[in-house]
């Protein structure tokens, strides 16, 4: 008896692991292939706010959003 309910919570840790895992490399590899932001992105974004932004400005809003993902 003790040991089926043993069993049970063992797979469900083991299988809460393996979902979280598997669940995050997916999302990363979808992220990388279809990044929510681009260049022209950030670009209009700091336009509409009435500045014009630079090349350098935009590399470095782009590496902030990288680095976060």
């Amino acid at each position: 008896m003790l040991h089926d309910i043993l069993l049970i919570v063992l797979g469900l840790i083991v299988g809460l692991i393996l979902g979280f895992v598997g669940a995050r490399f997916v999302t990363k590899k979808y992220m990388q292939k279809n990044p929510p932001i681009n260049e022209k992105m950030i670009e209009a974004m700091m336009s509409s706010m009435g500045r014009k932004p630079s090349q350098k400005q935009i590399n470095q809003v782009m590496k902030q959003m990288n680095r976060y993902m």
